[in-house]
Order: structure tokens, then sequence, then C-alpha cells
């Protein structure tokens, strides 16, 4: 049985035998050059960096544009480290899943050094901190999702984290936010070399968001006089730290066991997924679509590799903004999300099976076509209607990706200021246009009010995927029984649609709160409700397009 760590330089013959690209450089060479002078640092070492990142990575390794490789700083999980990246010696088996059921392999050796960044962990501590102070060093990206980033709670006020974070300093803090402050600090005390700072998250306005924070917890340092202002004048100057915006798209869902099976018979060992303490699932293969895009605003203060010729898009921000509301706000995120609440609830377990039923295809059809591209703004470098016709009738509908409902369900209350919020905003916004016209995005929000029940369209208890403020909500639903016509549904629902920090706006006020109230009723009436409501809604108030 071939296994990742064998010898690629010397057993090229037996890779090629399971067609499995190898790379074009000696790892050991990379591995030294990172060590000294480390060029590239990446947060959150998940499956999207390993099929993503590490790929941009390999491809100008392998074109010699890159001689170094990533530094991987994962924050949330040890056992990532220890159990996959340690164990591998860093090396990780991309396999991109065609839409005609073959499998594309490639082993990738372009993590040049990995390890746990978090306070507890002294070493992992003092080796990234120590890594920001050298001069080399050009960009940290990061994959760690939208509630990485997170300082506030529902109500908007500081968590306990973060005032803990401020009130001690830049020495140790908890969170990651106040992690990267502390590391930027390092580096600006060690002669204020520059940094672009590369949120890749998959939300809009990501490297404002990081710059935020990351103010937020420093601020906080400078006004309790633990920072010098200095500091602050550091990070708020774009010529010695960017914060770069971006679009990513590249749906990377958990490593399959049908895919670990594959490899297994075709004769590769190392398949086995590990399933951590803390819930991530990973392995030393990552299963990953073709189709993919990355647009970065081209601000790169201390210089940057040759990232266009691995296939990156750098532009202006302006143009990265209009990709990502196109994208994030509109033409993907959004029906992601919807199909991943509504999945849960009629019992899928698959994205690609959802697109088979043609009450869910009518409904994404409405909510992309219909109410989010009436909004967007054509960034030029992608066609919007295209992107739409692309995912919906190649991306979604792909077998072969083993993606579910259960995984893009996760932290939903996160995504929605985002996938409906912003769409929202531009129906506000817009003189010509009135959010009470809207009718699939209010549909959209009744379901997932439906879905904080925990109970599926058979009256059936279901498990609910992880999400920060899932205790708070669920508590205001979860003690409605399904046909009980006497539910004061307005008293139930109000606290939660008038969350501004959810929606973004009170959803009250813009004449959207009663129609979600009326939706959410229909979903109530009956097992079997939920489908009925579907069916009748995209029957009787579907779009023409």
């Amino acid at each position: 049985m071939l296994k990742l760590t064998d010898n690629y330089l010397d057993q090229k013959d037996e890779f090629a035998k399971q067609n499995i690209v190898v790379p074009q450089y000696n790892q050991a060479k990379v591995t030294s050059q990172t060590k000294e002078e480390p060029v590239w640092v990446h947060f959150g070492g998940g499956n999207l960096f390993r099929c993503f990142h590490a790929k941009i990575a390999q491809d100008l390794l392998n074109q010699g544009k890159l001689v170094s490789g990533i530094v991987v700083a994962e924050t949330y999980d040890d056992e990532v480290i220890d159990k996959i990246y340690h164990a591998y010696q860093n090396r990780m088996l991309s396999v991109v899943m065609k839409s005609n059921g073959t499998l594309e392999k490639e082993l990738l050796a372009s993590v040049g050094e990995s390890l746990y960044f978090n306070q507890a962990n002294e070493a992992g501590w003092n080796r990234l901190t120590e890594i920001f102070t050298k001069p080399s060093l050009q960009l940290a990206t990061f994959s760690i999702t939208e509630k990485g980033y997170a300082l506030t709670d529902v109500n908007g006020n500081l968590t306990a984290a973060a005032k803990e974070d401020i009130a001690n300093g830049p020495e140790s803090p908890k969170t990651n936010m106040g992690a990267v402050a502390h590391l930027l600090y390092a580096r600006y005390k060690a002669g204020k070399q520059p940094i672009a700072m590369v949120s890749t998250d998959n939300f809009s306005q990501n490297g404002l968001k990081l710059e935020t924070e990351v103010l937020r917890i420093a601020q906080g340092w400078a006004k309790a006089g633990a920072v010098e202002a200095g500091f602050i004048d550091y990070l708020k100057d774009p010529n010695q730290v960017s914060f770069p915006w971006s679009m990513i798209d590249r749906i990377t869902p958990n490593p399959a066991q049908t895919v670990a099976d594959q490899l297994k018979m075709s004769g590769f060992a190392d398949t086995e997924i590990v399933h951590t303490a803390k819930h991530t699932n990973i392995a030393p293969f990552g299963n990953t679509e073709q189709i993919h895009y990355l647009v970065i605003e081209d601000s790169f203060p201390n210089g940057r590799p040759p990232l266009e010729k691995a296939g990156v898009i750098l532009t202006d921000r302006e143009t990265v903004n209009d990709a990502d509301q196109m994208k994030v706000t509109a033409c993907l995120n959004p029906l992601h999300t919807a199909l991943a609440i509504l999945g849960n609830l009629l019992g899928y377990t698959s994205i690609a099976s959802e697109l088979s039923d043609q009450d869910l295809l009518d409904l994404i059809k409405n909510l992309g076509y219909g109410e989010d591209l009436p909004v967007v703004k054509d960034p030029k470098i992608i066609n919007p209607k295209k992107f739409i016709d692309e995912l919906i009738n190649l991306r979604l509908p792909n077998k072969n990706i083993p993606d579910t409902p259960q995984r893009i369900a996760s932290d939903t209350s996160q995504k929605i200021p985002v996938r409906y919020g912003v769409t929202i905003q531009h129906y506000v916004d817009d003189s010509d246009l009135n959010p009470e016209d809207l009718e699939f995005i209010p549909l959209v929000l009744a379901s997932w009010c439906r879905y904080l029940m925990g109970i599926d369209d058979n009256g059936e208890a279901f498990e609910q995927s992880p999400d920060p403020l899932l205790d708070n909500l669920k508590a205001y639903v979860e003690d409605i029984k399904l046909g009980n016509s006497n539910i004061d549904v307005h008293e139930k629902l109000q606290p939660i649609l008038s969350n501004k920090s959810i929606f973004g706006n009170n959803l009250y006020d813009i004449g959207l709160g009663t129609k979600v109230e009326n939706y959410f009723k229909q979903l109530i009436a009956d097992k079997g409700a939920i489908r009925k409501t579907i069916h009748d809604t995209v029957q009787t108030k579907s779009y023409q397009f």
C-alpha cells in the first residue's frame, strides 16, 4: 500500500501508477527555507486551506516562484496538528471530485511548518511570535470561519474573553483577534516591519472585519497604557499593515468515507478520517470541487508571491467587494444556506440530492434569480447570472461532492447578517425597491426559525448543527407544538426578528417581520406543513426569469 509519507522523489513511478501527481520540488529544502525565511503564515489548518491555499502554494513552488512553504497556525484544535499535520510530515492528498465521478489526486507538500497557536501551548505560541518578527514574512492568510473573529455577543457587547484580553494586555490573549494583535505588536517592536493580513474567510468585507477586531483589542490596550500609541498608528497605516479584502469560493466538504474507500481500493493506505474531541472532521486527504475562485485586493506592503501565477485574481478593493457581494450575499451563499436549513427539516443528508427536489430547486432559483440578482452589481471579472447558472446546473448537483446540509447549517446565526441581511438592506436603500415585496427570503428566514425548534417536517427531533447562538435562540421556540393554532407567534418570534445583529435591521421596522411570522404559522400548521408551504409558494409566487 502506498503511503502519504513515502519518498515521492524516489517512488515517482509508484505514485504515477495510482494517478497521484507529486511535487516537483524537494520538501526538505522547502522546510529548511521556511524555518529560516518564512514568507507566508496561514491561520486555520482545516479542509478549505488544505484543498485550496496549500494547492496555490504548491503550484508556485513547482514553478520556482516560491521557495518557502506555508506556516500553518491552527488556532482551534490541537489534534489537527498532532494527528494530521505532524503525523503525515505536513503532507496531504488533494482529491478533486469531478462531476463525471473521477478523482483528480495530487500529493501536496507545501506546508513548511505547522503548529498549534494558543496561549496554552507555549512552544507554538513562542514560535509563531518569533516568526512574526522576521522581515521575510510578507503575508498572513486566514480561514478561521466567521465566529473566529467574534469579540461581541448577540447584543453587540464585548464577550467576557474579549474584556479579559483587553484588561490583561498583549502578552497572552485568549481570543483569536487578541492573539493576532499580540503577533502584530511583536512585529511592531521588532522594527515595524510591514505585512499584509489577508482574511480569506467566506463572508463580506472580511478584511474590514479583521482590521476592526484587531484594532478593537489594540485600542483597548493603548487606552489602558499597555501598548504605545505608535502601535495603533502602525496598524492604521496600510503601507505598514494592510488588511486586504478577498472573495473565496470553493465547496470543500468534510472528508468523505466514500472517497476514503475509493482511495483504499486503489492501493492508498492513509485514509483514516479523524474525528477530534472538538468535533473537527479531517483526514490525510481532502476532497473538494473542481470549480474555484479566489479574488484578493492587491495590497501587500512587504511584497508578495506572484499569486496570479496560481490562478488568484488580484485587483482593487471595489472589484473584490463587488465579486464578494455577488457571491456571498446573492449568487451562492444564500442559496446554500437555504438548502442547509430546509435540507435538515426535510430529512436530506446530501446537498446534491436536494437539487433533484423540484420544490427546493424552484425555491433557490427564485431566491437567486428573482430576489438576489436584481440588486447585484456586476463585478465584471465574473458574470453574476452565469455564476448562478454554473452553481445550479453544475456545482450543486455534483453527486461526487459529499456535502451535507448539516455541515452548511453550522453557525447559521453568524451567516444570516451577510447572506440575507445585505440583500434586504439593498431593498431598503433603493427607492425603486420595497422589502415588503420579497417572498422567498422571508420564507427562508421563517424556515430558519422553524429549524430552531429542532423538529423536522415529520414531527421527529433532529440534531441541530453547532451555532454559538443556538441555545439562546431555540429557547424562544422550543416549546411550540405542531398544529397548535393558539400559539402567539408574534410573542415567540419578536425577540428574534427584531434583533439587528442577526438581520441587520429590525425586520418589523421594514415590513418583513409580519411576513416572516405568517410563513412561520404555515410551517408549524402540522406534519408536512413545510413541504406544503414550499410547494404552494413556488407554485403561486414564482418570479419570471
